[in-house]
């Protein structure tokens, strides 16, 4: 895996918001980096963060990749953030181990780092997670998913949507929480593509967006037309698998299921586009964040992860109209009452 060097330029940087802080808390300073700023879950991460900023007297610095992957960005822009005097940084990591050494050197530089959505590899690379449980994520919808086919479950043909070829956290947790909740053997779990399976078509990558969701279901069901479940990594790429299925009048023989739980995506459950959803929290976990930089700079406290993990867990609820037994779940009706985006 290739690594990112500390050296990327500035000008691949997308900066987002800044605001003066209140007197009251002169020289409180954090950054926000995420993967992307037009993807509606980190958009409303951003909010989040904003929001609390205000509220709290901190000035806050957003910045994005250009793309999901572009990892390059993200360490350009932890180094701008150091340089700045920056007193923390919350970070969705594109490469969660390639950029572990910018990580490291801004820790190293006296900042807390949090990682929000998307755990580091190793996770204790950064001084706190607040994230869904991503695994429990996926676990959830395949459950769903087995519970929902009943007996053709096992003659099921499965086609993963995955995010990016470095395997983030985030999508490996999610992959192989939806294999054991659907009942396949993951293999190893921390590498997606080792399982043996027969129900699996087959992995392509979406980079978590429409046009690669498209692309990937495109080229799956080219592989083998008679895939019947979809597993995707967020909704933007289940609604372009969905396309590509409709392209192709398949639409209605295949169960999509997803993860996020934007506003966009419950409607699609709701119109039947996805089976169901798990949905996250960014608001929150942005929101918290911002309060532990506040903390950390007062005093020096680190924010300390839920009891039993290694990890805040900011939580996640299944959504669903068609609800399956021994499955948790949500109507869309709630779920969109707690949506974002």
């Amino acid at each position: 895996m290739k690594k990112s060097v500390l050296t990327a330029a500035f000008g691949a940087l997308v900066l987002g918001v800044a605001f003066a802080a209140p007197a009251s808390a002169a020289g409180v300073s954090a950054c926000l980096i995420t993967k992307t700023d037009t993807n509606p879950f980190f958009v409303k991460m951003k909010e989040g963060a904003t929001a609390k900023a205000k509220e709290l007297g901190v000035t806050l610095k957003s910045y994005a990749g250009k793309i999901d992957g572009d990892s390059e960005s993200q360490v350009a822009a932890i180094e701008t953030c150091i340089a700045d005097g920056a007193k923390g940084i919350l970070l969705t990591a594109s490469d969660t181990k390639g950029i572990v050494p910018a990580v490291k050197q801004a820790r190293d530089a006296g900042l807390l780092v949090i990682a929000l959505d998307t755990p580091l590899d190793p996770i204790d690379a950064a001084d706190a997670t607040f994230a869904t449980d991503n695994l429990l994520a996926g676990k959830l919808i395949g459950q769903w998913a087995a519970a929902t086919l009943g007996d053709k479950a096992k003659d099921a043909k499965v086609a993963f949507l995955d995010l990016t070829p470095a395997q983030p956290s985030v999508d490996v947790m999610r992959d192989q929480g939806f294999m054991i909740g659907f009942g396949i053997d993951p293999k190893d779990p921390n590498k997606i593509g080792d399982e043996t399976d027969p129900r699996i078509v087959g992995h392509d990558i979406t980079n978590g967006n429409e046009e690669g969701g498209r692309t990937a279901m495109e080229n799956l069901l080219q592989k083998n037309p008679n895939i019947n479940v979809v597993h995707t990594i967020n909704e933007p790429a289940a609604a372009g698998a969905y396309e590509a299925l409709k392209a192709v009048g398949k639409q209605k023989d295949v169960l999509i299921v997803s993860v996020d739980g934007g506003c966009p995506g419950v409607k699609n459950v709701k119109e039947g586009v996805i089976g169901a959803t798990s949905q996250q929290y960014p608001l929150l976990m942005a929101s918290k964040g911002i309060e532990a930089i506040a903390a950390f700079a007062k005093d020096g406290t680190k924010p300390k992860p839920t009891e039993g993990k290694n990890f805040f867990d900011t939580g996640v609820s299944l959504v669903t109209d068609k609800p399956a037994k021994g499955v948790p779940s949500i109507d869309t009706k709630d779920g969109t009452a707690k949506c974002w985006g």
